[in-house]
């Protein structure tokens, strides 16, 4: 579980890396030309997936790559690592809102005001940010609103794959709907690459590797061992240890500074999440 925390939560800073030397469509593409056929193998054997469900599974690999991982990227190329990291440790706060539509799930008292603290704790994350003067860790609204269509697009692709997983397997879902998911975006990657100077450097191979590698591929498989060993509500906590790791990189590797209102803001944002894991209701 830490050494699952400290892989996804390194995702931001390490995508951030980059995007210095790449730009955000082809960074994607190429790391998930990387996670598909690895994915494709981890499911060789297992059940296939029928035809039926394959408009479903496309949609869901559209929503959770083409609209999260696409907005993710682009919110990243246009905040601080450290903001970009706060605001994506609020993917499990928006599924418990989803649950509550699509499945029906109730939403506790506690719930609510863990809902309230993250979305207070979000504004107060990006006001943080706002004064400062590098490059790399500058933060726009536009690049906020992104992260935050990321995470809503994410939540909402682990909450309706929660239907098919039950269905088709986790890991057959998983795989067909990243594979999905790469196939349309590679035309506007093309075209980025047609109309974007594109500059390949180590640095930037080095983090499509990771991104697809370790934080898709072997992350899925840590993540899926995980659940079979240790309760869902322990393996839970890897959630609160992510944005810990991946703040203390961003720190490290561009120097994001951490005033006051980022601190409260985290703060806010990480007991939101505990209030909204801890209660009973749970997407599964």
């Amino acid at each position: 579980m830490l050494l699952l925390a400290a892989m996804w939560g390194l995702s931001i800073p390490v995508t951030k890396l980059g995007l210095l030397t790449m730009p955000p469509l082809t960074l994607t593409a190429l790391r998930f030309a990387i996670a598909v056929p690895l994915l494709m193998l981890l499911i060789v054997g297992r059940q296939t997936l029928p035809r039926r469900a394959i408009p479903r599974v496309a949609a869901l690999g559209v929503l959770g790559i083409g609209v999260g991982q696409v907005a993710q990227t682009f919110g990243v190329a246009g905040t601080s690592a450290s903001v970009g990291t706060i605001i994506s440790a609020t993917i499990p706060v928006f599924i418990v809102v989803f649950a509550a539509l699509r499945l029906k799930q109730p939403v506790s008292g506690r719930q609510q005001l863990g809902l309230l603290a993250a979305f207070g704790g979000i504004a107060l994350v990006a006001s943080g940010s706002g004064n400062e003067t590098s490059a790399v860790s500058a933060t726009s609204v536009a690049s906020v609103v992104l992260m935050l269509l990321s995470a809503l697009a994410i939540a909402f692709y682990y909450v309706w794959s929660v239907e098919l997983t039950n269905e088709y397997g986790t890991a057959t879902v998983a795989a067909w709907s990243t594979l999905f998911g790469f196939l349309a975006l590679l035309p506007w990657a093309g075209w980025e690459m047609w109309h974007v100077p594109l500059q390949i450097t180590g640095q930037a191979i080095v983090a499509a590797v990771y991104l697809g590698l370790v934080v898709t591929v072997a992350g899925l498989f840590l993540w899926l061992n995980i659940l079979r060993t240790v309760p869902a509500g322990i393996a839970a906590g890897v959630q609160y240890l992510q944005p810990v790791v991946g703040v203390a990189a961003s720190s490290a590797m561009f120097g994001d500074q951490m005033g006051a209102l980022f601190a409260v803001g985290v703060v806010l944002v990480l007991g939101g999440l505990a209030l909204t894991m801890t209660s009973p209701s749970k997407v599964g």
